[in-house]
């Protein structure tokens, strides 16, 4: 037996970990893919502002060259029509779920204080989302995005 295939050497496999908690992004489907990845980005940099539980430990690599800490847990991407993310928002504010939105108004600015703006002068019901971050118990992220799909 070599030395790398050694018993002594072998890590035992950690357990599956199931998360209690969820982390998902709702994308409308109509979007474009740069849209998709931009979007995505923004949404989730939300959440680990206000969730430090979501994030976990520093990495550092075999030269012990450091980098920054990740969420813990998988980022669950889905899509769905602007109805399906319309009534995933309401089904959000109603269990009071940690969220992020992004609108359409929001391609069209070029810095945070005018996306901030352009959310803020549109009622809630009437936000043109395209995009929806949340995070919550799995139970209730699952029921938040009853009707969307996995994005593929």
């Amino acid at each position: 037996m070599n030395e790398q295939s050694s018993p002594q050497n072998a890590r035992p496999a950690a357990p599956p970990v199931r998360f209690d908690t969820k982390i998902a992004v709702l994308l409308r489907e109509d979007l474009e893919p740069w849209q998709r990845l931009n979007v995505t980005a923004f949404l989730v940099s939300g959440l680990g502002t206000v969730l430090p539980e979501v994030i976990g430990e520093p990495y550092e690599d075999a030269d012990q060259v450091p980098y920054l800490p990740m969420f813990r847990q998988p980022v669950l991407v889905f899509e769905g029509t602007k109805e399906t993310l319309t009534a995933a928002h309401a089904r959000t504010l109603s269990r009071a779920l940690p969220r992020a939105v992004f609108t359409s108004d929001l391609f069209t600015t070029g810095n945070d204080h005018d996306n901030r703006a352009a959310v803020r002068s549109v009622r809630t019901t009437e936000l043109d989302l395209v995009g929806l971050a949340v995070h919550g118990p799995r139970n209730a992220v699952d029921k938040v995005l009853k009707g969307a799909r996995m994005h593929p």
